[in-house]
């Protein structure tokens, strides 16, 4: 059967295979792309999900198959970042019929948000490390000395007290309810701050790599490092740290989340088997095409057949729980949500609060200036998304929030 792809065909370069019809892409996104797909090491085509926007370093929603090379900036700072969802045995009739308390009780349970200024505790870290937390941290320190051992200047960052918090910008917490009525609890984050200094450095020390050897690029941000070199070696090792950071963070942030509902919600409750744990910005090694290949996924998620993934829609619209088809000429992979049309500083400009009201009428939530960035209309279509997808996976469930969480 033939497959409903777009191909970009690019000069020097190696195909882009995208799977966008219906669902729109800036030009600047094209040519971010073509600048990617034109690096040495990519290895047959690159796979473009519908959700595909501008990114920093490579294009979000895109698929980056190497051999014997990593871009640092492709995986981003943000490394890690992903989605956890699970379903529990409450209906939505088990609710409390205000759900502003549920809301508040989120909040307190996990630090969220920062404080920009120095001079105060930043209130989207911990300021007493939870002995939950603190037990948690025992999985990861040993590894986090070593890398620290090569690379001192990555000490002084957050990194235990960020462990089980949320962050800011697109990153929630929320309360849904399927199309059956079962009530979900979703979260969405990544390695927090230090995962982000960790991108910073290796993205840093990739470019200078490019400097002392002369390398020219499509673009500085593709810098890139390469298999047995020491910085390559360095780097593999911290992000599948930080990938591991990442995913303990939201396993830990939904245990207080559970906990914080059950002081709220009057009937009992368990968690079913259905919860799912998936990145969406990180790096992998994996077999395609009968050729081991490392796998960027940059904003996409993967999808081998059978496997759970979760595609958030945005703050006032549905998400789902999807079943990868295994769809090998996408790398196995799909969408990681949305996607934006158009920057957080254009939403600002465009909506207002009386907007962001509307769009998430009957969502127990933040309705205020500082989060107009996240209003529903600055991303696209999520139905459109879904459809033009609909070779990669299957939808399991569509769930509808009622609260959501904001940093």
């Amino acid at each position: 059967m033939k497959q409903n792809i777009q191909v970009l065909n690019v000069e020097n370069g190696r195909p882009v295979k995208m799977w966008t019809q219906g669902v729109p892409v800036e030009e600047e996104a094209k040519r971010q792309l073509e600048n990617t797909a034109k690096m040495p090491f990519i290895f047959k085509h690159l796979a473009v999900m519908p959700d595909v926007h501008l990114g920093k370093g490579s294009t979000i929603g895109s698929v980056i198959p190497t051999l014997g090379a990593i871009i640092p900036a492709a995986v981003g700072v943000d490394i890690g970042c992903g989605m956890m969802a699970a379903k529990t045995s409450l209906h939505a009739c088990d609710l409390p019929d205000n759900l502003s308390a549920l809301r508040d009780a989120i909040e307190q349970a996990v630090p969220h948000g920062r404080v920009v200024n120095r001079s105060k505790r930043d209130k989207g870290a911990w300021g007493n490390v939870p002995d939950s937390v603190d037990k948690a941290w025992l999985q990861l320190d040993p590894d986090f000395k070593r890398i620290i051992d090569k690379h001192p200047r990555l000490k002084n960052t957050n990194n235990r007290a960020h462990l089980g918090t949320l962050g800011t910008g697109n990153h929630f917490i929320e309360v849904c309810v399927d199309e059956n009525q079962s009530v979900w609890f979703m979260l969405h984050s990544g390695s927090r701050g230090v995962g982000n200094a960790i991108g910073s450095h290796f993205i840093e020390l990739a470019k200078k790599d490019m400097e002392r050897h002369f390398i020219n690029l499509p673009h500085k941000d593709l810098a890139y490092l390469v298999d047995g070199s020491e910085h390559y070696d360095d780097y593999v090792f911290a992000v599948d740290w930080a990938q591991r950071f990442a995913r303990l963070n939201r396993e830990t942030m939904m245990n207080s989340v559970v906990a914080a509902a059950r002081n709220v919600i009057a009937k009992p409750f368990t968690l079913e088997m259905e919860a799912v744990n998936c990145h969406h910005n990180y790096v992998q090694k994996e077999t395609h095409f009968g050729q081991d290949v490392l796998i960027t996924r940059k904003g996409a998620v993967s999808a081998k057949a059978g496997e759970l993934g979760i595609i958030p829609g945005s703050m006032g619209a549905k998400s789902f729980i999807v079943r990868g088809k295994g769809n090998e000429e996408a790398f196995c992979s799909c969408s990681h949500g949305a996607g934006r049309t158009m920057s957080r500083t254009e939403a600002k400009r465009r909506f207002s609060v009386a907007d962001q009201v509307k769009a998430t009428e009957g969502v127990e939530c933040r309705k205020d200036a500082d989060v107009i960035d996240e209003i529903p209309m600055a991303y696209k279509d999520i139905d459109a998304v879904m459809a033009a997808q609909s070779e990669l996976v299957e939808i399991v469930h569509t769930l509808k929030q009622v609260v959501c969480v904001k940093g």
